[in-house]
């Protein structure tokens, strides 16, 4: 069969998007961008342009027909609804975990499951403690989250020595900690239900159900009923990204039935298509039918909650993350006083509640339940490990700062919870790096008098 060579240009190219991709993939990368944008947005809104960065935030978008139009500030469409789609993959992680992950059965998941557990318990006291009044006391579920990408992110600085079982754990646990997240904002950050909209959220769960049962595989065909169900939760009152969630864990975690594997279908339907193809006279549009059949098997290859994740993930890592960060990262210092009770105690409450309260938290209670034999440490997770993971997880970034903005109106107050996220986030993640690179070195001065 006779070869043809590619123009040069055209090599070029798909090598750079080819790395391009895995570059996407590295873990540690993502949590790198989220840096940037933060620290980009801090200093924005420090800085002489400081006015143009309020006034982007609140520049109004429309949407309508007609006479029916609906206005919002950017920041409204970015917090609530770009972030819709963040939710939306965390509900498939939930859902991919407790069908075949870490959630899949009760032995697995009960260990994650009570240090997730310490792990927003103790924080919320400790904040508690800092704080008496009651506006304050509003935020006490600020510190209880962990950002997954953040992390994952930092856990892939240390590099392949970190036994696959902690990254595992706390994957699991961040997982189970958003589950616990998500039930605070349904039940403590909602306003005022209003239950004619939950009618409007079942109709665009219904048309999901539906088009699930007909057998519709295409994600395009969903954008519809996920709109509907996302206005619903809207006009109810309870935050609308919750919409997200519900969509995700309602994801297939099985292709859809084709009457037979999909792959068999994916070469029946070859063999179909490069025969006619090599027929003597062929009309281009008798290839349409087979090509179209093919598609559709090879989408099927992949479970839907799988390759949806797998398509909004660099989506949600490298474009609304890091503009959610840019959006609500950005604390004007000058506008934050600090020396007032309020603010100063907010900021100490949220810091010190994710630096010490996460991995006292998570370590107490992980100890608590093997001591009393209740559980077992993972295999090849060590109490260094379980220390390594209680201190990641008090890096608390999108999560904690989604909540803050749902918990205070005060903009003083706000922005001293955001400045106590950051700071805490930050502190954790250098503590956390720090005793991950002396447990691997203590290791490996120990493997020798192992061997030995």
């Amino acid at each position: 069969m006779q070869k043809h060579a590619m123009p040069r240009a055209q090599q070029i190219a798909q090598r750079a998007f080819a790395n391009f991709e895995r570059f996407l993939h590295i873990e540690a990368v993502s949590g790198v961008v989220l840096l940037i944008a933060a620290v980009a947005a801090l200093i924005w809104a420090n800085s002489p342009a400081a006015e143009s960065y309020d006034a982007l935030w609140h520049t109004p978008i429309s949407f309508g027909i007609g006479s029916l139009v609906y206005s919002q500030s950017l920041h409204f469409w970015i917090n609530d609804g770009l972030m819709t789609i963040f939710f939306l993959v965390v509900g498939m992680e939930i859902r991919r975990e407790i069908h075949e992950g870490a959630l899949s059965s009760l032995r697995q998941a009960t260990l994650p499951m009570a240090a997730a557990v310490g792990g927003v318990v103790v924080p919320a006291l400790i904040y508690l403690a800092f704080n008496h009044s009651p506006p304050a006391q509003e935020g006490w579920a600020v510190p209880t989250a962990t950002d997954i990408a953040f992390a994952v992110g930092v856990l892939a600085l240390l590099g392949k020595s970190i036994p696959s079982n902690v990254r595992v754990f706390l994957l699991a646990l961040a997982i189970i900690d958003d589950i616990i997240a998500v039930l605070i904002i349904a039940f403590f950050y909602s306003g005022g239900l209003d239950y004619s909209g939950f009618g409007v959220a079942a109709i665009g769960l219904l048309l999901v159900l539906g088009l699930q049962k007909i057998g519709v595989g295409s994600a395009y065909a969903y954008i519809i009923p996920g709109f509907i169900t996302w206005l619903g939760m809207l006009m109810t009152g309870a935050h609308p990204t919750l919409a997200g969630v519900v969509l995700g864990l309602m994801t297939p975690v099985r292709a859809m039935p084709l009457g037979e594997r999909p792959l068999e279908a994916v070469t029946r339907f070859t063999d179909d298509l490069l025969g006619r193809a090599k027929a003597p006279q062929i009309d281009d549009s008798e290839l349409m039918s087979p090509l179209k059949n093919l598609r559709v098997a090879q989408r099927e290859l992949v479970a839907p909650v799988l390759r949806v994740q797998g398509h909004l993930h660099p989506w949600v890592a490298f474009a609304i993350m890091p503009l959610f960060a840019l959006a609500n990262a950005g604390v004007g210092l000058s506008g934050v006083d600090l020396s007032a009770d309020g603010p100063h105690w907010v900021m100490t409450g949220v810091a010190v509640a994710l630096v010490l309260g996460k991995p006292l938290g998570i370590v107490t209670i992980s100890w608590l339940m093997v001591r009393l034999g209740w559980c077992a440490l993972p295999a090849g997770v060590t109490w260094h490990g379980i220390t390594l993971i209680g201190l990641l997880a008090g890096i608390g970034f999108t999560m904690s700062i989604f909540i803050a903005n749902l918990a205070f109106s005060d903009p003083g107050v706000l922005g001293a919870a955001k400045l106590g996220v950051l700071s805490g986030s930050v502190i954790a993640a250098v503590i956390g790096l720090a005793w991950g690179v002396w447990s691997l070195r203590k290791a490996a001065k120990a493997a020798p008098a192992q061997v030995g």
